[in-house]
């Protein structure tokens, strides 16, 4: 069994992976003052809560995109699970062919993702991840990254629409019963949920066009489940994709 730690500017996504079998997934607040002893509680909590023992652990690897954080989990992993993980990035095998204009500027996140997508669905593939960024990737007919968009995320643009106005505050990511809303909660909510809806069926349609074949269309990313359900093409939900992934890169360099 591995401990797979996905690592974003918001949460960091933990989980126990076996053989591409998610034995739990959990999502803890991205902090970057916490200590390795702090994480290590963190780790060991939600690994006993969720009937494991950290004896179970083979090893353990860490995706991030807050490298201040990286010696940190490193550590607390250690600590956790007694063997020092492996962190994806340069030096690593992914097997995954990466044609863009600069492929060591790609996120691991993006990287992990894109193997995990590869290995359960069918070719070619558009996948969503909506995070602290919403990113969106094509994987064309022969299994080539060809790159993708970065949109601001829901919660970035709620926040900002928020942030300097008290009334607009406190509103849920509830789906609106129309999209002409008639009240500012409403408004917000069709502009927010039902926008960044539509922006995925756009930015797949436009994809679409610049690839061959009839994609594989896959979610991810923890406010997935909040807009997806209301986007028009039909699109499978995967919460554990990139814990899959993961654990896949790990075999592939153990």
């Amino acid at each position: 069994m591995i401990l797979a730690l996905d690592v974003g500017n918001t949460n960091i996504v933990l989980g126990a992976v076996e053989h591409g079998k998610t034995e739990f997934l959990s999502r803890v607040h991205t902090d970057r003052n916490k200590t390795e002893d702090e994480y290590a509680v963190i780790m060991k909590t939600l690994i006993e809560i969720n009937g494991l023992s950290d004896c179970e652990f083979e090893g353990a690897i860490i995706s991030s995109v807050v490298p201040q954080l990286n010696e940190v989990l490193k550590r607390a992993a250690a600590m956790v699970c007694g063997h020092s993980p492996l962190v994806v990035g340069p030096g690593i095998k992914t097997g995954l062919n990466i044609r863009i204009d600069n492929p060591a500027t790609l996120g691991s996140d993006l990287v992990v993702g894109a193997v995990a997508a590869l290995a359960n669905y069918k070719k070619p593939m558009i996948i969503i991840d909506m995070g602290t960024a919403t990113t969106i990737v094509a994987i064309d007919k022969d299994g080539v990254y060809r790159g993708g968009i970065i949109a601001p995320g829901v919660g970035v643009a709620m926040d900002s629409l928020t942030v300097s106005a008290a009334q607009l505050q406190g509103i849920s990511l509830d789906t609106p019963k129309k999209a002409i809303g008639t009240n500012t909660a409403d408004c917000i909510r069709s502009g927010v949920v039902l926008g960044n809806a539509a922006m995925i069926d756009g930015m797949i349609d436009r994809i679409k066009e610049e690839i061959e074949g009839e994609p594989s269309l896959i979610a991810t990313g923890g406010l997935s489940r909040k807009i997806i359900p209301n986007c028009r093409h039909k699109i499978k939900l995967d919460d554990d994709l990139l814990i899959k992934g993961l654990e896949i890169i790990y075999r592939k360099n153990t």
